[in-house]
């Protein structure tokens, strides 16, 4: 049994408004992936990383990756979506990977994982008979939504009890992961979603808020904040 780290990392990012996909905005001092790869790439159990990018991608060459060239390969294998991205990714992968591997799929735009959650994420699922995923109880009170998202206003309060925020990495065997996400379709959100629909249940790993994902410009700003202090 073996450990892969699977990043998709072929979107645009259309959400942050630049000119520059996500994943190669500068974030202290380097592209944001590299922050998400360095950590993975330090954790021992993890053999390799795969990252997949589209086949149109022309930023990867213009960064430097040597010392790397053992742990790391590229797939220019993406697609339309993330499901897409991820399930072309695992079948690339499959010469490598046995069914029965894991395969920790993690987001290019997730550069502040902390080693510490990581570990717990491999601790806690390498015995475990489905996966599992870092997650956050839900801290905040909800509200859901009424009118368009410029004019919304607060319809009703949503109890949060029970309620989690799925994070990344979510750690999958390579054969179930590949089987659910093909039953799912191109529209999952997370791979967690689709082991769900198999009628499975993924452990979910307490992780913190340190961990978050790059979505709006402000987010960078904390990000690179939390970067400072991370891992030391």
């Amino acid at each position: 049994m073996s450990f892969y780290a699977l990043i998709p990392a072929a979107g645009s990012g259309s959400r942050m408004g630049g000119k520059v996909a996500k994943q190669y905005m500068p974030l202290n001092s380097i592209p944001m992936i590299a922050h998400a790869l360095i950590v993975l790439a330090r954790e021992p159990r993890i053999s390799k990383l795969f990252v997949v990018l589209s086949p149109t991608d022309k930023r990867w060459g213009n960064y430097e990756w040597a010392g790397w060239e053992d742990r790391l390969q590229v797939l220019r294998c993406g697609g339309a979506t993330r499901a897409e991205t991820v399930l072309n990714g695992l079948q690339a992968m499959a010469t490598e990977c046995a069914a029965d591997d894991w395969v920790l799929v993690h987001d290019a735009a997730r550069p502040c994982l902390p080693a510490e959650s990581l570990s717990r994420l491999l601790d806690e699922v390498a015995d475990d008979p489905v996966g599992g995923l870092l997650a956050v109880p839900v801290a905040d009170t909800l509200k859901r939504a009424a009118g368009t998202e410029s004019g919304a206003r607060a319809e009703a309060t949503v109890p949060r009890a029970g309620l989690w925020q799925a994070q990344t990495p979510q750690m999958f065997r390579h054969g179930t992961l590949s089987e659910a996400l093909r039953a799912a379709g191109a529209d999952m959100t997370d791979e967690a979603s689709a082991i769900e629909q198999l009628g499975l249940q993924p452990k979910l790993v307490e992780s913190d808020s340190r961990n978050l994902k790059v979505t709006y410009p402000q987010d960078l700003v904390l990000a690179g904040l939390i970067l400072e202090h991370l891992n030391e």
